[in-house]
């Protein structure tokens, strides 16, 4: 009697448990890109990278196998060799600005390229852009030494060769909106290409929906700590708004939405997809812009009112990072290609990609998202207008505790309002649109109706 008792426990415990399972539904599509993402190409760009011996922004531009300017050309060649598939949707140009010596760290007239690669987007009504980005600069210890070798296989030679592996897969399919994939220049000199590239883009007022910046991403361990991990990678976004703060900052105050920017909602759509896509690989949200006296080519797009975020290994060896190769007290110092786990950049290769192509062919953000607050309701009502791009299989409502970082509940459906049985004063809410592939856009905070 004993046994059977035991035996019916043990399947109301299993039967509870397979109840409480959730059922992760992929699209094919960027499950099969994700799975075309190859180490050894990964290896091969930046052993090539590293094999130009310099990369500073300060070097020579007019040599072809040595300095910024033959790394250039040869990411160049690279985007246009992948654009040769993409039926004529991708181009490829280096985007020149001219730079006066600024006394700081640029000591002379500076013709500053950043490489760009436009993938267009086939749905021609929609203007949507997403962009991938990595600095193809290094640098040696001294910022100003434009001679020296720096192989730079790390900083940031991973983030560049995960946006090439991006634009050699994406290139070959058809997304909704457009994809641009950058390797910019003078980052360790100031972030100068990636601010040349927003303000360029705010004048242009370029329908920039999300940034992926990606810098120092292939370790897997830290010196001192000791820490060795290839299954986690951090994402830096901001809290509250460095544009137009002083606009938002009451809405801000009066709703309690300093942790709902929208860098801070895109790192959490990173979280949700990377995970969804990349096996073992846990994605850490860190709430801050940036690390601390350090900064990155995300912070010029947010500083001009895009959503951008970075994407930095989980633990930073800095032995390696802005230093001369050389062993000194039994250490090696230097941003060596042997310290590179092409495992580690496959899996956070792959978080980019799918973010990308889930926003590229997910549907426009839903309009006019607002949350009733005319009367004292225990109920909470939500309404909204279908979004002007794309097809719209429906709805997501999110919700979290006011204490929780995440998302904890996704209610799906297909009417443009909703009421759920929570108290709007208890929690944060949410909404984006679906299409029939499943593929969901970035969340949308409501405003107040009345």
């Amino acid at each position: 009697m004993k046994s059977l008792f035991v035996l019916f426990l043990s399947i109301l415990v299993c039967s509870k448990n397979i109840l409480a399972q959730t059922i992760i539904v992929k699209d094919p599509t960027i499950e099969q890109m994700v799975k075309e993402i190859s180490p050894d190409s990964l290896r091969n760009y930046i052993q090539t990278m590293v094999n130009y011996g310099t990369r500073n922004t300060l070097s020579t531009q007019t040599e072809t196998k040595r300095g910024i300017g033959a790394a250039r050309l040869y990411v160049l060649s690279k985007f246009k060799q992948f654009a040769a598939q993409s039926n004529g949707r991708m181009t490829a140009i280096i985007d020149t600005t001219t730079l006066q010596a600024d006394k700081r760290r640029v000591d002379t007239t500076l013709l500053l390229g950043n490489v760009v690669a436009t993938l267009k987007g086939t749905n021609a009504a929609d203007n949507r852009v997403f962009i991938i980005s990595g600095h193809l600069d290094n640098m040696r210890t001294n910022v100003m030494d434009r001679l020296g070798d720096a192989p730079g296989a790390n900083d940031d030679a991973s983030g560049v060769a995960a946006v090439m592996e991006c634009a050699r897969i994406m290139s070959k399919r058809n997304f909704g909106a457009t994809i641009i994939f950058m390797a910019v220049s003078g980052e360790e000199q100031g972030l100068l290409g990636s601010t040349y590239m927003a303000v360029k883009s705010k004048k242009e007022n370029l329908n920039i929906e999300a940034v992926l910046n990606n810098d120092i991403m292939g370790s897997n361990n830290s010196n001192e700590t000791n820490n060795i991990n290839n299954t986690q990678v951090r994402i830096f976004s901001e809290g509250l708004p460095f544009y137009e703060l002083d606009k938002n900052a009451k809405n801000i105050r009066q709703f309690g939405l300093e942790n709902d920017g929208k860098s801070r909602q895109l790192a959490r759509y990173v979280k949700e997809i990377g995970e969804r896509y990349v096996d073992n690989l846990e994605i850490k949200l860190i709430y801050r812009n940036d690390r601390f006296l350090r900064g990155g080519d995300h912070t010029p797009f947010v500083e001009n009112g895009f959503t951008a975020v970075r994407i930095t290994e989980m633990n930073e060896n800095y032995t390696r990072q802005h230093q001369n190769v050389r062993v000194e007290n039994g250490i090696q110092y230097g941003d060596l290609i042997e310290f590179i786990d092409f495992e580690y950049l496959r899996k956070n290769t792959g978080m980019n990609l799918s973010t990308l192509a889930n926003l590229a062919n997910a549907p426009a953000t839903p309009e006019d998202v607002k949350i009733d607050v005319k009367k004292l309701s225990n109920n909470s009502y939500l309404y909204w207008t279908k979004p002007k791009i794309g097809t719209v299989k429906g709805y997501y409502l999110l919700m979290r505790e006011t204490t929780n970082a995440f998302w904890q509940k996704k209610i799906f459906t297909t009417a443009t309002e909703i009421t759920v049985p929570y108290s709007k004063d208890n929690y944060f809410f949410a909404l984006q649109s679906v299409n029939a592939d499943g593929n969901e856009s970035l969340p949308v905070v409501p405003g107040v109706g009345r």
